[in-house]
């Protein structure tokens, strides 16, 4: 544990995940300067956004904090499935008084071929980068590492992990299949052994050479002491992190959050293509029968989601976002985040 915390240059073995569109740098500057790694996803904006995020970490912080990127495959457009899709949205769309887009597009793009993103990575130089969905390429990798940036990759198996610690990657993300938002399998059309944290934790801590961080249904101080007995050397949190004042969530989002939805998450891949882990709500609803091969790819069919919930939004209904939460989201906590890594970093130390 020590080793990966001096890597890092963090005090405890606490890690805030980077949650695209609810983690913000008020929040991962809160969590560095009370000594765990604060982190934002720059998945779901471009080079300059990331930029942007970056600085305004830095304005509130000298502590080291993560940036996390999406490593998927990009995305192959099939205009009958998407235009499908479109009529399958319809009605939804109509029952809020709007229309569907007439088109579906790749909204974000992917790390493996973003050369501005790259180079925004390289100027700014934070102290930690993070990969969702695969691994970046060999070049891509060496020059992040020879800019002395520590790269941490999430894995949701041990050929994963295996793959990821070939590749030189300091790091290992253990997703079990209790986490909150996309499961970072690498190929989401292969089989998904759907393990667990402590399952997988425990099989990439004996069988890896480099660190294990445990993320998924970690919500507690007595979670973050149970993965680490288990070999993990850092937990790392994303729901625990959602009602702090610093998410980015909005009301509706953190009205789920504390209702009986909380005890209901479900793993859908309705909204954005890929499956990920949503508290109950109407989207998951109508993804529930709709199979694998009528959603368009990742993240095209995200384009459909996002224009869906801005729909409902727009008539009163926030049933439709994209409310990302872990199976131990029953365990949320609303308070500030220095405040939680406080609480979460004495649980630990009590138990």
């Amino acid at each position: 544990m020590t080793d990966l915390l001096a890597l890092l240059g963090i005090d405890l073995p606490i890690i805030q995940a980077p949650m695209a569109g609810t983690s913000s740098p008020a929040m991962a500057a809160a969590v560095a300067n009370a000594g765990g790694l604060g982190s934002v996803g720059v998945g779901a904006t471009n080079a300059a956004g990331a930029a942007k995020m970056i600085a305004e970490i830095r304005e509130r912080t000298n502590r080291s904090f993560n940036v996390n990127v999406f490593c998927h495959k990009p995305a192959k457009a099939d205009a009958a499935v998407e235009a499908a899709w479109i009529e399958t949205l319809r009605p939804h769309f109509e029952k809020f008084g709007a229309a569907p887009p007439k088109a579906l597009t790749e909204i974000y793009k992917s790390f493996v071929e973003d050369d501005n993103m790259l180079a925004a990575l390289l100027a700014a130089r934070p102290k930690v980068v993070s990969f969702h969905f695969g691994i970046p390429s060999a070049e891509r990798v060496r020059v992040l590492k020879d800019a002395g940036i520590v790269l941490l990759g999430s894995a949701t198996s041990l050929a994963e992990g295996k793959a990821l610690a070939e590749a030189g990657i300091d790091a290992v993300v253990a997703q079990g299949y209790e986490a909150g938002g996309h499961r970072g399998i690498f190929d989401p059309a292969a089989e998904d052994g759907r393990l667990g944290t402590l399952a997988l934790t425990r099989l990439l801590a004996r069988d890896l050479r480099i660190p294990v961080i445990a993320a998924g249904g970690i919500m507690d101080g007595a979670g973050i002491a149970a993965v680490l007995r288990l070999g993990a050397s850092a937990a790392q949190l994303g729901t625990a992190f959602v009602a702090c004042p610093e998410s980015l969530a909005d009301a509706g989002y953190r009205a789920a959050l504390a209702s009986d939805a909380a005890h209901h998450t479900v793993m859908t891949a309705a909204i954005s293509g890929r499956p990920a882990r949503c508290l109950a709500n109407g989207f998951t609803a109508l993804g529930a029968d709709i199979a694998p091969e009528e959603i368009p790819a990742y993240p095209i069919a995200y384009d459909a989601g996002k224009a869906l919930n801005a729909a409902g939004k727009a008539a009163g209904q926030t049933g439709f976002g994209a409310q990302w939460a872990g199976q131990g989201a029953p365990l949320s906590r609303p308070m500030p985040a220095a405040e939680l890594v406080a609480l979460l970093a004495a649980e630990m130390r009590n138990l």
